[in-house]
């Protein structure tokens, strides 16, 4: 079997989905199937510019007007062709005689768009999008999203009857297991971790849904009550943003807040085996990678009491309300003292959700799809 995998145009740098595609990629291949990977190369994009209004527009000319000639020459090869990420729906229209599938992680930016969430607006142009990527999604052979919660939102919002729509979990993008103290300890210490030091560890990007307001006023009502002088709140994703600074130094917590951008997977295994606690209280989440990333780990975890957090945590994680920032520290100190009991139960409940498990699904799915073509 040939798959084409489509990617993200490189300068959008969205990270979890350039992983998913690169862990597709690899764990495919193990499988003897061939595998190629395509995105929108950089045209225009290269130009080197000081206004981003001006590059965001060049790069729809490299997105919109150029990859689909350079998609269809591809997709020749292909046996089928695989779109990594929803947002690239748009290229449905483009591959309806090639047997394809779309994976959907979330439709936030779409319901934004509708006006879902009204205090976050969308401008025209994202409205575009988000309506063209809708009509893709529609337009799509196949549609695997990974959770129930997003099928249930796609379900709600595009014409896609239910056999056209399946749910494949996803795996761990890396190999993460417990490290070894000693080795940790020097990882910890190359990243300006203090020394003998506890700390909650938050991994998440700045999008408004992650909550990283909420995870530094939550940090806030804990130091109020703890008051330990040597307790941490660890922030590992994107740069903070101005009012993330504003509030830390709101709270005065300048020297209790350190931030991480840019960690690897070999760091981030050392983080999540040596933290108290990962505090993930996200408002929405399309699946919640870190929940099982910190699980397999043996972190305890801290996490919403919505879905899907509370449904891919399972019985291992500790649910909490994300926008009641002082019942959630009191509920993080109550279990303070027993988090060493969630260990065993973060390391099988992150069992189930194994990369091959997700991968045989996905060639379920291929074949599905190739049957239904014949």
């Amino acid at each position: 079997m040939k798959v084409l995998l489509v990617g993200n145009y490189k300068l959008d740098a969205i990270e979890s989905m350039d992983r998913f595609a690169s862990m597709l990629e690899t764990y495919l291949s193990k499988c003897n199937i061939q595998v190629r990977v395509i995105r929108p190369r950089l045209y225009f994009g290269k130009i080197i510019l000081y206004s981003n209004l001006l590059k965001k527009w060049l790069g729809y000319i490299d997105k919109l007007i150029l990859f689909p000639f350079q998609l269809q020459k591809a997709a020749s090869w292909a046996d089928i062709v695989h779109i990594c990420d929803h947002g690239n729906a748009i290229y449905t229209k483009y591959l309806q005689k090639i047997p394809h599938l779309v994976t959907c992680h979330d439709l936030f930016a779409i319901r934004a768009g509708l006006g879902e969430f009204p205090e976050h607006k969308t401008g025209w142009t994202g409205k575009k999008l988000q309506q063209m990527m809708l009509k893709g999604l529609n337009q799509a052979q196949m549609v695997v999203c990974v959770s129930e919660q997003t099928k249930n939102d796609l379900l709600r919002l595009s014409s896609l009857s239910e056999n056209r729509i399946s749910v494949i979990s996803m795996g761990l993008n890396y190999p993460y297991a417990p490290m070894q103290t000693t080795e940790a300890k020097e990882i910890l210490a190359s990243l300006g971790i203090p020394a003998n030091s506890n700390f909650i560890l938050h991994v998440g990007a700045n999008h408004w849904y992650k909550n990283r307001i909420g995870v530094l006023s939550i940090f806030y009502e804990l130091m109020l009550r703890l008051q330990q002088t040597n307790f941490y709140l660890v922030m590992v994703g994107k740069p903070f943003t101005d009012e993330m600074h504003q509030l830390i130094k709101k709270y005065n917590m300048t020297e209790k807040v350190i931030e991480l951008v840019a960690v690897d997977n070999e760091h981030l295994q050392a983080l999540y085996s040596s933290a108290t606690a990962l505090l993930f209280p996200s408002l929405h989440e399309g699946f919640g990678w870190p929940i099982i990333e910190a699980q397999a780990c043996g972190c305890a975890v801290f996490t919403s009491n919505r879905p899907p957090m509370n449904i891919v945590g399972g019985e291992a994680a500790i649910y909490i309300d994300p926008k009641n920032p002082q019942a959630a520290a009191e509920k993080i100190i109550y279990y303070l003292p027993n988090l060493e009991n969630f260990k065993t139960k973060s390391l099988i409940n992150s069992q189930k959700f194994r990369t091959e498990k997700m991968i045989s699904e996905y060639i379920d799915i291929y074949q599905k799809i190739l049957i239904n073509k014949q």
